[in-house]
């Protein structure tokens, strides 16, 4: 029987009762669920036991959190600037848990929660939601001028929809990105893999012949590595740029 490569997306309950209900609607702890669940354990006892002071020598998973560190810490600061570390413990988060997460979901059997859009788009939410707090708190009244660029007065009306518009997509943008990536590159694994298999089980030649896909597979595997690391970059940048606007406005465009 051929596979699915959909069938890999599929939000299923662990336990057929439900944990509650809300407005008559059964809420389950899903395999989604778990396996977010899953990477923030995952993902804060490694952190914390790699953090760990006192050490003369560094043990490599102490090695790749310091590099995690810098690395979001250079980002904030060449991005917002000294005053954009204070967001540090949000965008570290962010990007941790988003690069976690594509990476669990390449282990097979696993699920990809960034391949949903709900989560993606809860997290680029999220994400705007910080950014207009941010604004209103530092700027008050003045954050509306973002939507005001530099121009002549005789287009103003014409340029503030569209950057009003274009700042109310920001999440929609935000989420499908990642949400596509993720999506595209497991459903091409799973494509090929179906035809491993189906020409595996037909036999004779045609078993010979899945050879292709298989390395095929294993070139779009290193692929999408690199994928899950640079959609999880991508994410942390633009919520840095984001960032850097409600704080500074135009000062810096």
């Amino acid at each position: 029987m051929a596979m699915n490569p959909m069938e890999q997306f599929a939000i299923k309950p662990l336990v057929e009762a439900p944990l509650f209900q809300i407005g008559g609607h059964a809420i389950h702890f899903t395999n989604q669920a778990a396996m977010m669940v899953l990477v923030a354990v995952v993902a804060s006892v490694f952190l914390s036991l790699a953090a760990k002071p006192g050490r003369l020598v560094p043990t490599r998973g102490q090695s790749l959190a310091e590099v995690s560190y810098e690395f979001v810490a250079n980002m904030i600061h060449s991005t917002t600037g000294p005053s954009g570390l204070k967001f540090f413990p949000f965008v570290f988060t962010l990007f941790i848990f988003v690069v976690c997460c594509n990476f669990f979901g390449m282990v097979p059997g696993t699920f990809t929660v960034t391949s949903q859009i709900a989560v993606t788009f809860a997290l680029s939410s999220l994400v705007m939601l910080v950014v207009i707090v941010t604004g209103f708190m530092k700027h008050g009244i003045g954050f509306l001028k973002l939507f005001v660029p530099h121009a002549p007065v005789y287009l103003l009306p014409l340029l503030i929809p569209i950057e009003f518009i274009s700042f109310m997509t920001r999440p929609i943008s935000l989420a499908v990105r990642l949400f596509a990536n993720m999506l595209a590159g497991h459903t091409m694994l799973g494509v090929f893999a179906g035809f491993v298999v189906s020409l595996g089980a037909a036999g004779g030649v045609l078993s010979l012949l899945s050879i292709g896909p298989m390395l095929l597979i294993v070139a779009i595997m290193l692929l999408e590595l690199l994928v899950a690391f640079l959609q999880a970059y991508v994410f942390a940048i633009l919520t840095c740029i984001y960032l850097n606007e409600a704080l500074h406005l135009h000062d810096q465009h």
